[in-house]
């Protein structure tokens, strides 16, 4: 048992003061004052202090970190999940871009068994596959050479049960339409991105069943008055979620606060988009086949282009009560029972409540974190 105390807990509407959390068996059990939910003999105590308690940040986008990619190595799926939680990171979706099938069913193979003997940290939720369906006029860093046109009979065993969770795909390609409804009546989250759909294109993705955008603004045509295509179908359609990465570089903080404005928090998404570089020092690292070279804030290849991020998902909940000045309980949503909800796991995930798995971070007033659980257990502790 794990017993959390004198913490203020984090929910999507307020903050908590002097809470505290019972959990058994991976489950939280009770919530409530430090008053009313007392430690049972035996069970392990963490001292909330001034902390805030805030559930486990959830990144459906990061195509590896700590020198790793999942798309040139499905292997170092775990080695990276080991890490996240320095990041309050506790769940995620690790994404395979644009490559020969066989790289997806390596990564397929990698979900499918499951972590290692002792294993402890961020839990795959399954996979997110960026491609090959994207349109070559907006491949940015993929591999145009493994692009390819949707096909009903290449996603033939991609659903949840074989580890596949999101796909991207550009709604305005021959064939596509088809696929977006049959991924989605398996219960894949299906994304736009990558894209030139114009608005007409995009409303018809949404009406076959695409929910969500793929970093938006990025690899796709800019909004444009007479010509909202993609951006505006999305900012402007209360059912779809849109996924961002706000590190400064991506998007201004200006464009930021608009889609802030438009969308937040119900249907903002904040994700890292983060490659290998992501906690390593600058130099020359890999995004698929590509050669990236990382600086301190951005990874680009040789042409200037960008390719991933070097952006950590509680450094995005800093970046988004600085750009827009929303409460920190926001920011949190965002990351946490907003991306629960787009994976339908909000009964189970992305909130702070009995019954729901023990997934939490504690984080400073500033928002840094200083402790994460998983399933129950303390898998970092920055002390």
């Amino acid at each position: 048992m794990l017993y959390v105390k004198s913490a203020t807990i984090v929910t999507p509407e307020k903050l908590l003061e002097d809470s505290a959390v019972l959990v058994e068996g991976g489950r939280i059990i009770a919530v409530g004052s430090s008053g009313e939910v007392q430690c049972p003999p035996g069970a392990q105590q963490i001292e909330g202090g001034e902390l805030l308690l805030a559930p486990g940040f959830i990144d459906l986008q990061i195509n590896g970190a700590f020198g790793e990619d999942f798309t040139a190595n499905p292997g170092s799926i775990w080695e990276v999940a080991s890490k996240l939680p320095r990041y309050g990171v506790t769940a995620f979706l690790p994404t395979i871009i644009t490559s020969p099938p066989s790289q997806v069913a390596a990564a397929q193979e990698v979900i499918s068994q499951g972590p290692p003997s002792g294993f402890i940290g961020a839990t795959p939720l399954g996979l997110h596959l960026e491609g090959p369906f994207l349109n070559r006029d907006k491949h940015g860093a993929h591999d145009p050479t493994h692009l390819r046109l949707p096909d009903i009979t290449a996603i033939a065993r991609w659903s949840p049960d074989e580890g596949v969770r999101m796909v991207t795909l550009a709604p305005e390609l021959p064939g596509a339409l088809s696929v977006v409804s049959a991924l989605v009546a398996r219960g894949v989250v299906v994304s736009a991105g990558h894209s030139m759909a114009t608005f007409e294109e995009a409303r018809a993705g949404i009406e076959a069943g695409i929910s969500y955008g793929t970093h938006l603004f990025n690899a796709m045509p800019a909004l444009e008055h007479r010509e909202p295509g993609l951006v505006g179908a999305m900012l402007t359609d209360d059912n779809v979620t849109v996924g961002i990465i706000a590190d400064g570089v991506h998007l201004h903080p200006a464009v930021v606060a608009l889609i802030w404005r438009a969308k937040g928090p119900a249907h903002l998404n904040m994700v890292t988009d983060a490659m290998a570089g992501l906690g390593m020092p600058p130099g020359v690292y890999k995004l698929g086949n590509e050669d990236v070279t990382v600086d301190e804030r951005s990874a680009r290849l040789p042409d200037g282009r960008l390719a991933g991020s070097v952006l950590s998902l509680d450094q995005a909940v800093r970046n988004l009560v600085e750009f827009t000045g929303c409460h920190a309980a926001e920011a949190i949503a965002v990351v946490t029972s907003v991306p629960a909800s787009i994976l339908g796991l909000s009964k189970s995930h992305g909130r702070i409540a009995p019954g729901y798995v023990a997934d939490m971070t504690l984080l400073t007033s500033d928002l840094h974190v200083v402790t994460t659980i998983v399933g129950g257990e303390v898998v970092f502790d920055r002390a």
